[in-house]
Order: structure tokens, then sequence, then C-alpha cells
């Protein structure tokens, strides 16, 4: 049996800003060594993500995890999710 483990980084959420009026979810995250600001523009879907240093890391997992808890996301809150890679 292989027990080699695909590896995996937690990466820190916290929302810092939330409007349903305007369609838009700001906040920090953090993984490994990175850390970025986004902005989630839920009603078209798009995910702003800065700096773009290491962006192409976390983006697509970040959207995931953005469009599967959007609704239960708070300004404040603190959120984790787990990504298969090491960063």
């Amino acid at each position: 049996m292989n027990s080699k483990r695909l590896p995996e980084t937690v990466a820190y959420v916290r929302i810092t800003y939330q409007s349903w009026q305007q369609g838009k979810i700001e906040g920090d995250v953090r993984a490994g060594d990175y850390e970025w600001q986004f902005q989630w523009r839920f009603k078209q879907g798009k995910l702003t993500v800065e700096p773009s240093l290491g962006r192409a890391l976390i983006k697509e997992p970040l959207t995931r995890f953005l469009e599967r808890c959007d609704y239960q996301l708070e300004p404040g809150g603190d959120y984790s999710f787990t990504i298969r890679a090491e960063l």
C-alpha cells in the first residue's frame, strides 16, 4: 500500500467587508509564506487577488471556497480551507 500523502497547506481567510446590495465580499487570505487581499464579486463570479506574487497558487482554491461558502461568511469572521499543494 502506498502511504505517500499529497502535500497540504491550510489557507486562513478573514472577511473584512461584505455587501449583499453590491454583491461583494472583501478580505485577506494567507497560506504558507504568502498573504493576499481579495475582492469577490459574487454576482459576477469575479475574484480579484492582490498582490500578484503567488496569485496563481491561491486563486482557484479560494474561488472554490468562496463559491461554496459565500452565504455563510460574515465580516470579522475567520475561516480556513485546505489546499492540496505545499505553498
